[in-house]
């Protein structure tokens, strides 16, 4: 068996880690370790999973982050902890998620192809009704959004390759690490698992989704503890993902489209009276956005795909929410 290290990150919420861990522990696949990275804590988590690894500590260790280092920067740390020790996968688990028995069992199954760096699994909603994601998707608008979000559970999609996989439910090989970098810590939290993936798909990996792989996830649990972050972080980030990852010979027309969602989805965030973090949020990426083209220059360098590819694999058309631009389309197109 392949050894798999699981990484749990927790920031003042171990009330949910706790049950988290309790069915993490409950897999089929046997071989793997609980790596639990606390984000700077200030509650009583350290209290209560110091006593839990003491009680599990065959199976789970617990590295203490003096600070927030948001989502990258946290599965960073026990991603680092899983290369040191040679462990050939990395499985991302949100805290506020519990997994159904064959989970870990299944994604590891669905990565088995040497080509697959990244499986992703049937993440629903807390109640099991609806789907929170299948993976995701990036469209021609370089917009990044979840697959499939708000469908019923019966309506889950057959497996094959996605084009992105989500960070709070999927198993990562450590070669995939190893050859293109690990999370982007400027990201915090938010299109980091975006990035991630693209990056794997301009190297040549891929991407698959198994149903089988089954979650639970509350969403948001952890982000909803600061006002505007959300909003402040989708304004940072998605410039980002593209300034990064968009290849030459897509940059004109996925670029024309996606800074004019951008200009409009940002209009629509001021009036809506969420206007203080959007506008900081693309005042901070303005600034990355010098940085991430070095890095731009490395990551197209090293592609291993053609842009053509590239364009075959994005979304072909507007993210399914985006009503608001679908309406502007209208106008100048007549196309819904």
């Amino acid at each position: 068996m392949n050894r798999v290290a699981i990484v749990v990150l927790n920031w003042n919420g171990i009330t949910d880690t706790l049950v988290c861990l309790n069915s993490l522990l409950e897999q089929t696949y046997k071989d793997f370790r609980i790596i639990v990275v606390d984000n700077g804590s200030k509650d009583n988590s350290k209290e209560l999973l110091d006593k839990y690894q003491a009680s599990h500590a065959d199976m789970v260790d617990v590295i203490y982050n003096p600070v927030n280092f948001g989502f990258a920067g946290g599965v960073n740390t026990g991603i680092e902890w899983a290369l040191n020790e040679d462990y050939e996968y990395v499985a991302l688990f949100n805290n506020d998620a519990t997994a159904d028995k064959d989970w870990l069992k299944s994604l590891v199954s669905a990565a088995a192809n040497k080509k697959v760096g990244i499986s992703t699994g049937l993440l629903l909603h807390e109640d099991g009704k609806t789907i929170d994601s299948t993976g995701d998707w990036v469209s021609k608008w370089g917009v990044a959004f979840p697959r499939n979000r708000g469908d019923s559970a019966d309506k889950a999609p057959e497996g094959g390759e996605v084009f992105s996989a989500t960070g709070g439910a999927s198993l990562y090989k450590t070669a995939l690490f190893k050859d293109i970098g690990l999370f982007d810590e400027d990201f915090f939290a938010y299109y980091e698992d975006s990035d991630i993936s693209f990056r794997a798909q301009l190297a040549g990996w891929k991407v698959v989704y198994t149903p089988k792989a089954v979650a639970y996830h509350k969403q948001g649990a952890s982000s909803k503890k600061v006002p505007g972050f959300t909003v402040y972080q989708a304004f940072k980030n998605s410039p980002l993902l593209f300034i990064k990852n968009v290849p030459r010979g897509l940059l004109l027309s996925v670029g024309s489209r996606f800074y004019l969602a951008y200009f409009l989805i940002l209009v629509n965030a001021i009036a809506k009276g969420n206007g203080k973090p959007a506008l900081k949020g693309a005042l901070k990426s303005f600034i990355l956005g010098f940085k991430k083209l070095g890095e731009r220059h490395n990551i197209q360098k090293n592609k291993r795909v053609s842009s053509d590819y590239i364009k075959s694999i994005l979304w072909d058309d507007l993210p399914p929410d985006q009503t608001g631009i679908r309406k502007f389309r209208k106008i100048f197109t007549g196309k819904n």
